[in-house]
């Protein structure tokens, strides 16, 4: 827990681990997940927010051969009577999914969508007659369906809460952590309800995600999803499924792996299967299930072992224009400075992982390949005139992910050049955040919640804060989004999807990087071992005069809290004298200028004067 700033406190705990929810507290107020799985609209003219179910209402009085018209929207721009926003079906017109008819009267007076026909997000209903004679209709309700293995939707096992002394609303920092673990949990599903776009207009969520008899992630990069499902829920069953069905779906001639399971099967993104390889770490590190690494480990080495054969005499990927896909950007093909970055991350968590199944001469292989990348990164990419690195070695531009992830896993050299990338970065900044370079006009929370935490790594943390008041700020508060979870992103002028607005998803998976870096970087606490055997505290100042929070794992919960026979490393803000269990410190190790020293678990308080 960390306490007021000015004197800093935190707390480290321990407790026999008994799987709870949080503590109740002021932060429940800011739980976005609703109350009960079965949600009644607040008014007419809208529900609490992003929903997802099966449609359900009560048909009082019909008269023969009339109908009723149902359509969905989860921005009020694309509210129609007769037009649902494009979840399926890309159209230049706005219309592709259209809306759906349902014959009355009713045989029983009670109308249930079924499994294709429900409608996977929206906060707007609209329901109209499709004849002048009067129907009356009662009971109107939505089933959620996403989150199936849950029941309470709000029993989260984290929390967290912070007044921002900046922003206009002193909660903001609070909603954005929420929204962010509410935008996962929407994007959590049944595996046989996944989207099968057939056709060319309407919509059907009845298809089938892959071999998993479990909930699986959809919309939800695992790079950002899986850190936010830790923090929050400590739910990492759908991870665990995603990985799953990745790996199963792998081409068995190459190695490659789709970015897309079932039923959409997309392919062709060196990227994505990166972060397929740097999620299965991701769950390892959070769960310590190193026999699921097992069961994966040669699709895993097979698909890390494709990405290898792509790096030439350079010591780089050169990636091909089969294999360029991303997250929407231009230009990936070649020596890609995200490519490369997400390559040397691979390395590096593959190396852990080998350690870990006692493949010791693998982890040395890996972590020699990753030396070279990193080498060949800074000598062919860095543009010292700009102080950051170029898209590849033949352009002028300077990409917002390529530095964000160079920053973020460490592909620099020095904290100088961290500082100087995160100044670099603001270059794009807008009123409502970074205009990415490499996709001219867009906006976007997934590259940007990277940039977020690369100001954190820079030692930014008020640089950082900034732009989560920029981005964030817009996405949360506009009136033309649902005001409860995240957008996939936006235009410079504040709009969405230039080419099908009605397609732009208000719950992104992609875009929760905040939730996760509010708790790893501001409270300061991260697991560098599995399951939290090992950890650290290293909270990062941002400006803000408290925060408080908690996650947890399977061996515990920390508040900040540790588990005893566990050790962790402390790492204060500032070089001044401290105290430990009321005992002055005045000397300990130096980690980039500040102190840092080793703690078992148990119950310790810290204080050190600000």
């Amino acid at each position: 827990m960390l306490r007021p700033f000015s004197d800093f406190y935190f707390l480290i705990s321990s407790a026999l681990y008994v799987a709870a929810v949080a503590p109740a507290g002021p932060w429940d107020a800011f739980n976005y997940a609703p109350s009960s799985k079965t949600v009644f609209p607040v008014e007419v003219i809208s529900s609490i927010g992003d929903v997802g179910g099966l449609l359900s209402f009560t048909v009082d009085a019909a008269s023969e051969n009339t109908s009723l018209e149902l359509s969905f929207s989860e921005s009020p721009l694309f509210i129609s009577p007769h037009q649902s926003d494009d979840s399926c079906h890309y159209s230049l017109f706005m219309n592709g999914d259209g809306a759906q008819i349902i014959p009355l009267p009713t045989p029983s007076g009670k109308v249930t969508q079924t499994l294709a026909q429900q409608r996977g997000g929206f906060r707007y209903l609209t329901i109209v007659t499709t004849a002048d004679d009067p129907v009356s209709i009662s009971d109107v309700l939505v089933d959620i369906t996403f989150m199936p293995h849950w029941n309470d939707l709000r029993a989260y096992s984290g929390y967290f809460i912070a007044e921002d002394p900046v922003f206009d609303d002193p909660k903001f920092l609070t909603k954005l952590w929420y929204s962010g673990a509410y935008t996962v949990q929407t994007n959590t599903i049944d595996p046989n309800q996944a989207r099968s776009c057939t056709g060319t207009s309407g919509w059907d969520n009845s298809g089938n995600a892959g071999p998993v008899s479990g909930p699986v992630l959809v919309d939800g990069d695992m790079g950002i999803s899986t850190h936010t499902q830790l923090v929050s829920t400590n739910d990492l069953l759908a991870t665990r499924n995603s990985l799953i069905v990745m790996f199963s779906t792998q081409d068995p001639s190459t190695g490659s792996l789709q970015y897309s399971g079932p039923p959409i099967n997309a392919q062709g993104s060196d990227t994505y299967i990166s972060w397929s390889l740097i999620g299965a770490h991701n769950y390892f590190l959070y769960t310590g299930d190193l026999e699921f690494i097992r069961t994966i480990w040669t699709n895993y080495t097979y698909a890390l072992g494709f990405l290898q054969s792509q790096v030439d005499a350079t010591g780089l990927m050169n990636v091909p224009a089969a294999f360029a896909k991303d997250w929407g950007r231009d230009g990936e093909e070649g020596h890609n400075s995200a490519v490369n970055a997400l390559l040397y991350r691979s390395l590096i968590t593959a190396a852990d992982l080998a350690s870990w199944l006692g493949e010791s001469s693998l982890s040395t292989a890996y972590l020699t390949n990753a030396s070279s990348v990193k080498s060949a990164f800074n000598e062919i990419l860095w543009d010292s005139s700009a102080a950051m690195f170029r898209d590849n070695e033949n352009t002028s531009l300077h990409p917002q992910d390529g530095n964000s992830l160079a920053v973020l896993y460490n592909v620099t050299g020095n904290a100088s050049q961290n500082a100087a990338i995160s100044e670099g970065l603001t270059s794009f900044w807008t009123p409502i955040g970074p205009v990415s370079p490499e996709l001219p006009d867009i906006i976007t929370p997934f590259v940007g919640g990277f940039e977020v935490q690369a100001h954190f790594v820079a030692e930014q943390g008020e640089r950082a804060l900034d732009l989560l008041r920029q981005e964030w700020d817009y996405m949360l508060y506009t009136n033309i989004s649902v005001q409860s979870t995240l957008l996939e992103g936006f235009t410079s002028n504040a709009r969405y999807n230039v080419s099908d607005p009605a397609y732009t998803s208000h719950a992104h998976g992609w875009s929760t990087g905040p939730t996760s870096a509010l708790t790893f970087f501001v409270l300061g606490l991260t697991l560098t071992g599995p399951q939290g055997s090992s950890w650290s505290v290293a909270p990062v100042l941002s400006g803000l005069q408290s925060a408080e929070g908690r996650f947890e794992t399977s061996l515990g919960r920390f508040v900040i809290e540790a588990l005893l026979g566990t050790v962790g490393t402390v790492r204060l803000p500032s070089s001044t004298n401290f105290m430990v269990d009321g005992e002055n410190v005045s000397s300990a190790s130096m980690s980039d200028g500040h102190p840092s020293f080793r703690l078992p678990g148990g119950v310790h308080t810290l204080i050190q004067p600000m």
